[in-house]
């Protein structure tokens, strides 16, 4: 079993957390949390780049001169793609780079990088992250009450709009319910900030996987 302090939003320990991580991911591969990463790095790729091929650029589709008999090299139209103005011959077209990997993998790859998270002491607990209006100053506050100086990811039971709101304006930090956690989401900043209830619902969720 592992002890995660808890701290309220002044900075101060309050409790502590037992996580057993042996239960969350007996083992890590790396190769899966790779594979992982990359599955989703592509999944958000636009896939939108377009070039026109001779078919759609504008110019007349009558050949330029005669055949023979004028001395120059023989020629088709204007739309031919080694002159100026002409379509790509190789032309781009809009592609659709998703894949997906087995749902077992990429569930067993969330816990990992938890799992991994926490062993490296990049995980901090906070007993409760409720903001009771939008304020930017209050959540850069308890960030730093916290020592966090760099990117970090403030992990939610559920949206909460003033929390979002707070959180999306301060610098190198993001805010995401716990539902939404992937190992790209885990693995992308430096640190996590967790509240205790988000915890548990991880746990409940994810282990019973």
């Amino acid at each position: 079993m592992t002890n995660l302090p808890i701290y309220d939003k002044t900075g101060a320990k309050v409790g502590d957390f037992q996580i057993d991580l042996e239960a969350l991911a007996p083992k890590v591969s790396k190769q899966l949390l790779h594979d992982a990463v990359v599955m989703y790095q592509t999944n958000l790729r636009q896939g939108s780049a377009k070039t026109k091929t001779r078919s759609e650029v504008s110019g007349s589709r009558k050949k330029m001169y005669r055949q023979k008999g004028t001395g120059n090299a023989r020629a088709g139209h204007k739309r031919s793609g080694v002159r100026r103005g002409g379509g790509h011959i190789f032309a781009k077209t809009p592609k659709d780079w998703s894949y997906r990997l087995p749902r077992k993998a990429l569930q067993a790859a969330t816990r990992m990088a938890m799992a991994e998270k926490v062993r490296g002491d990049f995980v901090k607990m906070i007993d409760a992250f409720e903001m009771p209006a939008p304020k930017t100053k209050d959540a850069a506050a308890i960030l730093a009450n916290l020592k966090f100086d760099r990117t970090v990811l403030v992990v939610v039971g559920e949206y909460d709009k003033n929390v979002y709101m707070s959180v999306r304006n301060i610098q190198k930090a993001r805010v995401m319910p716990v539902s939404d956690l992937n190992a790209y989401e885990i693995l992308r900043p430096k640190n996590l900030l967790i509240t205790k209830s988000a915890m548990d619902q991880f746990i409940k969720t994810r282990v019973a996987e």
